[in-house]
């Protein structure tokens, strides 16, 4: 059974104002940063607002004053950040995110949470909270003891997808797969239709794509192992944007269960019928964000064999 740990780890930063433009340390800079996560770069786009690089696990936005970087499988995401503090001073940073959720099998990677949060104690003093029940889906997140007061219209929100079925999935999981029949699957062009998109298809299979418009921006994941499915996409678009492209999503993928994460942000799926939400957690982070957290479960009364190891 091949596996890939599709859970990612995230980090974000934000500068004070007054500091030179993170776009100006060019390619080779993040390049280099990605690589001290064991990562690399496969391709970018770029507009006026924002250049948005597509990674061998997951993906880097980087805008003039602030950059979000996502990483999946047994990547050092945390090393790609102390990489980052050995040339951006901790007191040029406004606001610093790391955030990480729980692992199908977190005895592989090569550091835990707590591990990380040990590697950013002597550049960085912050807060740590877990949102979700420790034993169930949950999710990290550390950040930087320091006021930070977001912009109006700085929220995002998060959809993470497990145990994917339907023909879509099967397709997603099959050989021979066609980016462009992936794409209409999505239907990226169609919700989305002011977007500039970057996607790859993995082989033998998996799918990740960005996606900017101004300083907006899209980015989705496929990990679609039938055992270990996984699914996350991600955005700062309004509620009212979002929540259609979220909902097209849990049609297509009909996931088993699945998160949704949000920040400065309130977002009402349309849930299929029989779904039952298992867990719904908030905090008020003092660095101005209300993060919610909840998690969503579609009972199945199918019995199933056991798995081989």
């Amino acid at each position: 059974m091949m596996f890939f740990e599709g859970s990612e780890k995230k980090v974000e930063a934000v500068l004070k104002p007054g500091q030179a433009s993170l776009r100006q340390l060019g390619r080779p800079f993040w390049a280099k940063m990605v690589a001290q996560a064991n990562a690399e770069i496969l391709s970018s786009i770029h507009n006026d607002d924002c250049d948005a690089y597509l990674l061998s696990e997951s993906s880097l936005f980087v805008w003039d004053d602030r950059f979000l970087m996502l990483t999946c499988g047994t990547t050092t995401l945390v090393h790609a950040v102390t990489e980052f503090l050995q040339h951006v001073s901790q007191d040029a940073l406004a606001m610093l995110t790391y955030q990480r959720k729980n692992e199908y099998q977190a005895q592989l990677q090569k550091s835990s949470f707590a591990d990380d949060l040990a590697s950013l104690a002597p550049h960085l003093s912050g807060n740590a909270w877990r949102l979700g029940h420790l034993d169930g889906h949950h999710n990290y997140i550390f950040h930087l003891d320091r006021p930070y007061c977001p912009e109006p219209n700085d929220a995002t929100g998060e959809l993470l997808m497990y145990h994917i079925k339907g023909e879509d999935a099967d397709y997603l999981r099959s050989e021979g797969q066609n980016i462009e029949q992936i794409r209409q699957m999505m239907a990226w062009q169609q919700l989305l239709p002011q977007f500039q998109f970057d996607d790859f298809l993995f082989q033998p299979f998996g799918y990740s794509m960005n996606g900017i418009c101004g300083d907006r921006y899209v980015t989705m994941h496929i990990t679609p192992q039938e055992d270990s499915s996984y699914v996350s996409f991600e955005s700062n678009l309004p509620s009212e944007q979002l929540t259609p492209v979220l909902n097209h999503l849990l049609k297509v993928l009909q996931p088993q269960s699945y998160d949704l994460i949000s920040f400065n942000m309130a977002c009402a799926l349309s849930h299929a019928t029989g779904v039952q939400a298992i867990d719904h957690a908030e905090q008020a982070l003092p660095i101005g964000y209300q993060m919610a957290f909840q998690h969503f479960l579609l009972p199945s009364s199918q019995v199933r064999s056991a798995d081989p190891l």
